[in-house]
């Protein structure tokens, strides 16, 4: 009954070599992860990722496509040993994926900690292009925070939140399509081009609206849908259902990433509790999520089936409405400060973005970007098809500081800020405190040398001496935080000792 659950954010980064179009893209996403991970010693390079539990092609219509009709891509189960694949004491994962590194953030509890831990991967991916441009022999890699290179290539930023399995899927997808469709006036990156190809000049919200092409399946990088239905839950399957949402872009913009993860969650808070009492189904999802993507000015109308017309910004507002008084209703005065925010966001930014999308500068990315770029049109008299304004979009998500310049408006307090950077530093090496991901993360830091391998819900164990491997099963992903596990790891030297207190508990 809020914005609080766990959540986490998967994104693959942009990867290329400068001066040379044709570098091999898994060659260099494996030098990002090997670069990142060496120096780590025992507490990456030992522990691979265990894919036991790993079901990508099990359907939440009820049904697991054959594994003969499935695209390479979607067989995510099976270990490819020449793939650079770590476990960090973050409690994330850091690996190759579809030809791009991927940093995929430790479980969190709330939208803020998405944010720290999302700006975490960030860090960590800067770390690993300084670390190659450092070594003798070989050539510099530069990585992007973005989802297209504007020649057709696609790479997601995807969203976790796990939610009750109780919840029809049917009602899922009914209230999550308008949703989606719409959300995108606040959490869009903004991109140069219109089409997969860019073959329109012009300037939309989005990265990814243009690769989407049916409203609901299976697929993440074919035929990609509005809402994904991969039940891969990482935890007990006859409680939980992890919703996997493929279709958000990869924000820098602290409160863009604020308000995706936290209307989000909100919006299935109320989904699971049947609280959601306005049809919103909006006719031709596919054809309104691009047109809102392509219509900066947010004028546009989009046509629901009963024929209302809506611009996204009043039908986020339909959704901002029942928020507040779902919230009222359960919580009134008690309402918990993680709601509080979204909800105050949630209203002041649409607010102004029906009055001028500029007065959102400072807080979204695609507002900031189109400012850096609206600037040089006009300085430099450029129209939308010009090259140079496609190397600013990408230069917007170079992750290096000195070069990105998202992280240049940083440097002049022109974008709002929420985490601190001693905050996000420390979340480089730590997990968050109130999920499973603290004891995974934990052990990999202590106990390192004696961990064989790891996933989302278990930590495997090899103890000298013992004549099988010890599986720690974790399928509760809100427990085993600090306060149920804290002191045990304290009191442990050695795993075995760690095995033996558990085994007393």
């Amino acid at each position: 009954m809020s914005v609080r659950r766990v959540m986490g954010i998967e994104t693959e980064y942009g990867v290329s070599e400068p001066g040379a179009p044709d570098a091999n893209p898994m060659l260099m996403s494996g030098q990002v992860v090997n670069a990142y991970a060496q120096p780590l010693g025992n507490r990456a390079g030992r522990a691979r990722w265990d894919y036991e539990d790993e079901a990508p092609l099990r359907d939440a219509r009820g049904f697991e496509m054959s594994r003969a009709l499935a695209d390479a891509s979607q067989l995510t189960d099976e270990e490819d040993p020449t793939l650079a694949n770590v476990i960090l004491t973050n409690g994330a994962r850091l690996y190759v994926d579809h030809a791009h590194p991927e940093y995929s953030s430790p479980e969190v509890m709330s939208p803020r900690d998405a944010i720290r831990w999302d700006k975490a991967g960030e860090r960590i991916m800067d770390a690993a292009v300084r670390s190659i441009a450092a070594s003798p022999g070989l050539s510099p890699v530069n990585l992007y925070k973005n989802n297209t290179d504007g020649k057709g290539s696609s790479y997601g930023t995807h969203e976790n939140y796990l939610m009750s399995r109780a919840t029809p899927f049917a009602d899922i997808v009914r209230h999550l399509v308008p949703f989606f469709v719409s959300r995108q006036v606040f959490c869009g990156q903004g991109r140069v081009g219109i089409g997969q190809q860019s073959e329109s000049a012009g300037y939309q919200l989005t990265q990814r609206a243009d690769f989407f092409e049916v409203e609901v399946g299976l697929e993440t990088t074919l035929k990609r849908p509005i809402v994904n239905t991969r039940d891969e839950p990482h935890a007990s399957a006859d409680k939980y259902r992890r919703l996997h949402v493929i279709i958000g872009d990869a924000n820098l913009a602290e409160v863009a990433t604020l308000l995706k993860m936290g209307t989000t969650s909100l919006v299935l808070s109320m989904v699971e509790d049947r609280a959601l009492h306005r049809d919103l189904t909006v006719d031709r999802p596919v054809q309104a999520l691009r047109a809102v993507s392509h219509d900066p000015s947010l004028k546009g109308l989009v046509t629901l089936r009963d024929g209302t017309k809506l611009t996204a910004v009043q039908l986020q507002w339909a959704y901002l409405e029942q928020a507040r008084a779902y919230v009222d209703d359960r919580f009134g005065q008690d309402a918990d400060a993680d709601t509080v925010e979204v909800l105050d966001r949630w209203e002041s930014v649409l607010t102004r973005l029906e009055r001028d999308p500029m007065l959102c500068v400072r807080e979204l990315d695609w507002v900031a970007k189109l400012s850096l770029l609206q600037g040089f049109r006009d300085r430099e008299g450029l129209e939308w098809d010009h090259p140079r304004l496609g190397l600013i979009d990408v230069q917007y998500t170079d992750v290096r500081p000195e070069k990105g310049l998202y992280h240049r408006l940083v440097a002049r307090d022109r974008v709002e800020r929420l985490i601190g950077d001693d905050a996000v530093a420390s979340a480089v090496e730590d997990p968050p405190e109130d999920t499973r991901a603290y004891f995974r993360g934990r052990c990999l830091a202590k106990y390192g040398k004696d961990v064989a391998a790891a996933s989302w819900d278990s930590v495997i164990f090899d103890i000298p001496g013992r004549d099988s491997l010890q599986r720690i099963p974790m399928l509760e992903p809100a427990r085993g935080g600090r306060d149920v596990v804290g002191a045990l790891i304290d009191a442990s030297d050695t795993a075995e000792e760690l095995m033996a207190a558990l085994a007393a508990r």
